[in-house]
């Protein structure tokens, strides 16, 4: 099972860009679609963004279009969230989280669905 964890949050003013990285374990990070989610105080786990095995269909909730992006480096074993214009509705804990998929161009946005997930990474926007 892969192991993740992730990194590059922090506190930031509205407006301003994070980017989060998110390293896995072992040697077949090629075979897993990953995906970001987003946990806010008293909210549910949100889908934030997907990407596919492959990397080259991605997948982002209505609310982040156009501000993130999500990408991977298949070599570096890992995926990447790249957060611009942050809104202060975006402090949350970030997860990132993989599945084992044999189809490498499925993007998976369901979080039941994923096995495998990071501890978690805090961003903070500030107004």
């Amino acid at each position: 099972q892969v192991q993740l964890v992730e990194s590059g949050g922090g506190l930031v003013q509205a407006g301003g860009s994070l980017r989060l990285s998110c390293a896995a374990s072992g040697r077949t990070f090629g075979s897993y679609a990953m995906g970001w989610f987003r946990q806010a105080p008293g909210m549910e786990r949100e889908f934030v963004a997907g990407i596919s095995a492959n990397g080259i269909r991605t997948r982002q909730v209505d609310s982040v279009k156009d501000r993130f992006t999500i990408s991977r480096d298949n070599v570096k074993n890992t995926v990447y969230l790249q957060m611009n214009s942050l809104k202060p509705e975006g402090t949350a804990v970030y997860y990132c989280a993989a599945v084992a998929v044999t189809l490498r161009f499925r993007v998976v946005g369901t979080s039941d669905v994923y096995g495998a997930w990071g501890r978690g990474t805090q961003v903070t926007v500030s107004s």
